[in-house]
């Protein structure tokens, strides 16, 4: 089981709004200078939001949603703080409730 930290909010607001693609864009960069395997993904409308085990706190990100999800929580805690607007958070998966961490709904 992988521990996953994310970000959450409109799909809009991640896409259109915010600088994100240049924030990923620059971490991808970065990486490939380093020699280090992606850990990071942007997520439309993932499933994962709808979990009974995050129903209490994902229940407040407008739909339609995305998230940029991560294994490296500090890359999670740079966006909370870059975004601002968004829900940061975390879960466990694979489980019967999160299948697929990436997945989309």
């Amino acid at each position: 089981m992988t521990t996953y930290h994310f970000v959450a909010a409109s799909e809009r607001f991640l896409t259109e709004e915010e600088p994100l693609e240049e924030v990923l864009r620059e971490r991808v960069r970065n990486y490939g200078e380093q020699g280090k395997a992606i850990d990071f993904w942007l997520v439309r409308r993932p499933a994962f939001l709808d979990s009974p085990d995050l129903a209490g706190t994902t229940q407040a990100v407008p739909r339609p949603a995305a998230a940029v999800v991560s294994t490296d929580e500090k890359f999670i805690t740079f966006l909370k703080l870059r975004l601002e607007f968004v829900l940061r958070g975390r879960f466990e998966a694979p489980t019967a409730a999160i299948p697929d961490a990436l997945a989309g709904a």
